[in-house]
């Protein structure tokens, strides 16, 4: 739900009364990820996905009938080759689909409205709903913030409201959204009640150092992942809006004093493109002890094993040594910097999901890994 929060708030701003699907299982090769939603309006209109396409049409039935009947229901959605006209997923996985009417009389509505509005100003929110488990319990939910202060709740269920409120703010701290099964009593063991735990947290980081034709390719393809880019240079006639109009900042200062006084996290991500020693080996002897996501260095074979011997001799352990992606990127046969730049978030996006950057032809694995 929260993946489409700016719209649910503008809708809920309008007055409007609407349904929300939202994926709360995935297993095998499905396409989208537990959290991603679709809502719909009681004029039809239409915001989102939870298939890529394949059940869009059920689940918005579903959420016609919801807005009619005020009924929260869970539906799963699955493949049958036993029968060719059921609803189904054509590539072979499965998901649970939770609808939740959200009309101006429903009780769960002011928790919504509350998180719709956080996350569509960019801050961190995570939302607790019943997905599966006693009828009357059942998609009502729990905002919480990562001070800990939350709104809503499961009414006589004070240990189910205790233990919601540690499962949101342990997916606010990890920012993935999943399920819980606990009881109606907040232990984690016995009857289950299964809660989804939905996070929206500010976007991660991606700091490209060196203000070159490959940083802007680079800044030009993380953006659409959904990084905030910013790009450093200690070169003032290199470091200018300009020539990085998509980037969200840029900024002239020595890279290794910029990191030092900048805020990174686990899902930073950090890519060295200055190809020069006097930068890199101060800021990756910095990089390397960061709790960063990634930290990468563009450069050849030759120049990545003189950088290693450098940093060795720096005091950088084999341990911190092994963090680092030189040379950069996935083996694309890349030539261009746009080419490079798709090697290198190729390169972020396997790390971030495990995947192997084989070619899938031969690979074997699951193309959606849940």
């Amino acid at each position: 739900m929260l993946d489409i929060a700016e719209e649910l708030y503008r809708w809920i701003s309008e007055d409007r009364d609407f349904a929300v699907a939202t994926v709360t299982a995935v297993s095998g090769s499905a396409p989208r990820a537990p959290g991603a939603a679709l809502a719909v309006t009681t004029d039809g209109t239409v915001v989102g996905s939870v298939s890529g396409g394949c059940v869009e049409g059920a689940v918005y039935d579903m959420c016609q009938q919801a807005l009619r009947d005020g009924e929260t229901v869970l539906e799963h959605f699955g493949y049958s080759d036993e029968d060719a006209f059921a609803v189904g997923l054509t590539c072979g996985g499965s998901i649970d689909v939770l609808v939740t009417p959200i009309r101006r009389t429903d009780a769960v509505r002011t928790v919504l409205a509350s998180a719709a509005a956080v996350a569509a100003l960019g801050k961190a929110a995570a939302v607790a709903r019943v997905a599966r488990g006693p009828a009357e319990l059942r998609g009502r939910g729990l905002l919480v913030l990562p001070d800990g202060s939350h709104q809503g709740g499961f009414g006589d269920h004070p240990d189910l409201q205790a233990s919601a409120v540690a499962a949101a703010r342990t997916a606010l701290t990890t920012g993935r959204t999943g399920t819980v099964v606990i009881r109606t009593d907040g232990s984690y063991y016995g009857a289950p009640l299964t809660l989804l735990v939905e996070v929206r947290v500010p976007a991660p980081r991606m700091i490209v150092f060196g203000a070159t034709d490959f940083a802007a390719a680079l800044v030009a393809a993380g953006k659409p992942l959904g990084y905030h880019v910013t790009v450093c240079d200690a070169r003032p006639v290199f470091s200018t809006a300009a020539r990085f109009p998509a980037a969200d900042e840029v900024v002239t200062d020595w890279p290794q004093r910029y990191l030092a006084s900048t805020h990174t996290d686990e899902r930073t991500v950090l890519c060295v493109l200055t190809h020069e020693v006097k930068f890199d080996i101060p800021l990756l002897q910095l990089a390397l002890r960061l709790p960063v996501a990634y930290v990468g260095a563009m450069g050849s074979r030759r120049t990545h094993a003189d950088r290693q011997r450098r940093l060795h001799e720096a005091g950088l352990s084999n341990h911190e040594l092994a963090r680092l992606h030189s040379p950069i990127g996935l083996d694309l046969g890349a030539r261009t910097p746009e080419e490079t730049a798709v090697s290198i978030v190729a390169e972020i996006v396997a790390l971030r999901h495990g995947g192997s950057g084989a070619s899938l032809r031969v690979s074997g694995t699951p193309i959606h890994r849940n």
